[in-house]
């Protein structure tokens, strides 16, 4: 792959705004035949990224993590997250961005990543693949500090109703959700998605209020799928280790004000299985599980 070396991490917003375009210039491409159908062959690369330890402390304590100069998996994310975000927004990408749902994440900590790290990021797509209600693909991001690599995310992306030519249509479905005993219940206030929007840098409409969550379909804004996941993780602990692999499939958006039904609970094997849900229908919002490396 060409890699390609940012000077900086984008901001999210001025991602957004090209990727509204972007959007829109493929929609126009896909009618007459000329849209792109397979991913970027390119990396994205920002050298020496470092934490600023007030955003440290703000999203510990959003989502409950414990003080430390230790960065949280899921802050990793946070930092790494626009680099691989620009390659959605690329003129080359397949996908619209609107209307992308973040279905799936996986992140693999192979070693602590301290406050003063230098982190070096790499970003890229990966893995485009039909899916039942459209295509999925993977945006890869890598942290390394000095050689060594520290943290890998793969988040999974679906474009529903989007079919690329000569891809047949994957008929795999979920296994049906029983909720298990609870452990717990997270309340969450109408305004988590502006808190975690601050702390995260991901300002998109449909987490904000209800007005502009209504604008794009939804009843009432909804939940960052990341800080569910990362609630999860920090109500594991300090049981998952300084390495574990973090897996986590969001299955449908929890709307804001509301309350999640969780468990959190270890396996017996070393593992900790996590799930959110709505008590009153028995649906879920997220299932995972971190296993220790």
């Amino acid at each position: 792959m060409t890699t390609v070396v940012l000077p900086a991490v984008p901001s999210l917003g001025g991602l957004y705004a090209r990727g509204a375009a972007a959007t829109g210039r493929l929609a126009v491409a896909r009618r007459v035949g000329r849209a792109p159908t397979d991913l970027p062959d390119v990396v994205h690369e920002v050298r020496g990224v470092r934490a600023d330890a007030d955003h440290l402390t703000e999203y510990q304590h959003l989502v409950g993590e414990s003080a430390s100069d230790r960065l949280p998996a899921g802050f990793v994310h946070v930092l790494a997250f626009p680099v691989a975000f620009a390659v959605m927004v690329r003129p080359d990408f397949p996908l619209p961005l609107l209307g992308l749902v973040h279905v799936a994440n996986r992140v693999t900590q192979h070693a602590p990543v301290g406050l003063g790290d230098a982190l070096d990021v790499r970003a890229w797509a990966e893995g485009l693949r039909p899916h039942r209600a459209g295509t999925t693909v993977d945006l890869v991001a890598e942290v390394r500090v000095g050689d060594a690599l520290v943290w890998r995310g793969v988040s999974t992306y679906l474009a529903k109703g989007v079919r690329l030519a000569g891809r047949p249509t994957d008929e795999g479905a979920r296994s049906d959700f029983v909720a298990p005993q609870p452990t717990g219940r997270w309340r969450l206030a109408a305004d988590t998605g502006r808190r975690y929007a601050a702390v995260s840098g991901d300002h998109n409409p449909i987490h904000l209020s209800a007005v502009s969550a209504k604008a794009l379909g939804f009843p009432r804004a909804i939940a960052h799928g990341m800080y569910t996941a990362a609630r999860a993780l920090a109500d594991v602990g300090a049981s998952r280790g300084d390495a574990f692999t973090w897996s986590v499939e969001f299955a449908k958006p929890a709307l804001l004000p509301g309350t999640v039904t969780v468990r959190v609970a270890p396996d017996g094997d070393g593992s900790t299985t996590f799930a959110g849900w709505d008590a009153r229908t028995g649906k879920p919002y997220l299932t995972g599980t971190v296993v220790p490396l």
